[in-house]
Formats: structure tokens, sequence, C-alpha cells
């Protein structure tokens, strides 16, 4: 299909074939928005080996390959969810220690915060690890653990400083 062409640019491919990676994505898992971003996400994998993948016969069939299977994948894990959601609704979930209802308040306000902070701070006040195991857990050196810390208690701060109406 493409033989014609020395160098396939990869806007014009995309261009081309997004409409239909999407419409065999949505064939698939039936749902729009979930059909859009794994096809996004499978020329994004294709982007990051154009140089090699231009060359093929018919690229289309790669960026198709690639959307096939993060669908299966994608179903594969709404599976593993289901199940466990069952499990769960059985009776047949480990049991977890709930929240205490009094920092209720303070658990929502850390939902909000960017990922990270929110990360550090759980392990950190329910875990109780050191910066040395949060580290560890989260694949990054002690100084980024000390300074998501400092911004999430930052963040926590102003949060229950506003929410209580005074600046002390």
């Amino acid at each position: 299909m493409y033989a014609d062409l020395e160098v396939l640019d990869f806007d014009r491919f995309y261009e081309r074939e997004l409409a239909a990676v999407v419409a065999v994505v949505y064939a698939l898992c039936g749902n729009r928005w979930a059909a859009e971003d794994l096809a996004h996400d499978a020329f994004a994998a294709t982007y990051r080996r154009w140089k090699t993948i231009q060359t093929y016969e018919r690229p289309g069939a790669f960026v198709r390959r690639v959307a096939i299977n993060l669908a299966h994948s994608r179903a594969r894990r709404l599976a593993a969810e289901a199940r466990a959601l069952a499990r769960y609704t059985n009776g047949q979930s480990p049991s977890v220690l709930p929240l205490d209802p009094s920092e209720r308040d303070f658990w929502n306000a850390v939902r909000r915060l960017p990922r990270r902070q929110k990360e550090v701070i759980a392990l950190r006040y329910l875990e109780g690890y050191s910066e040395a195991e949060i580290a560890a857990v989260l694949g990054c050196s002690e100084a980024t653990v000390r300074v998501h810390v400092h911004r999430a208690k930052e963040a926590l701060s102003r949060t229950f400083r506003f929410d209580r109406g005074g600046d002390d």
C-alpha cells in the first residue's frame, strides 16, 4: 500500500489511519472513549519506533496489532477487576482496616493532592515508612521523597488553614 512512498510522514499516516483504528478497537471494546484512548496509545507506540515501522510494507497493520493487543489487555484487566469485585461482594475480600472517621476530611484532602504527594503521605502516615522505604517503594531518591512530603504538608496546611478560616 505504501511501497510507492520512500519515507512515509507519520502525521499523514496518523491522519489516514486513525479513524479506522478507532473503529476496530471500538468494535472490540464497545466503548468509544476507551477506543480512542487505546488507538492513541497504539499510535504513540508506533511513533516511538516510526523509523523502523515506516519501512514496513504495511505499517497500518502494525498499529492495528498494537491497538488490538491493548484492547485485549484492557479486557483482561476489566475482567480481573470484576472478579476482584465479585470476591469482595461475596465476603472473600482481605480485611482492610477502615480509616478513622475523624480523619475523613484529612484523607479527602490527601486524595486531591498530586499523585506522588498522596503516595508519600499514605506510605508515611498509614504504613509508617521511612524516607528510605518510601523511596524504595516509589523508585525515587530520598531527596525526592522529602520534596514531595514537604509540598504535600504545605498544601494540606493551606487547605486546613483555609477551611478553618484563620491564618494561624
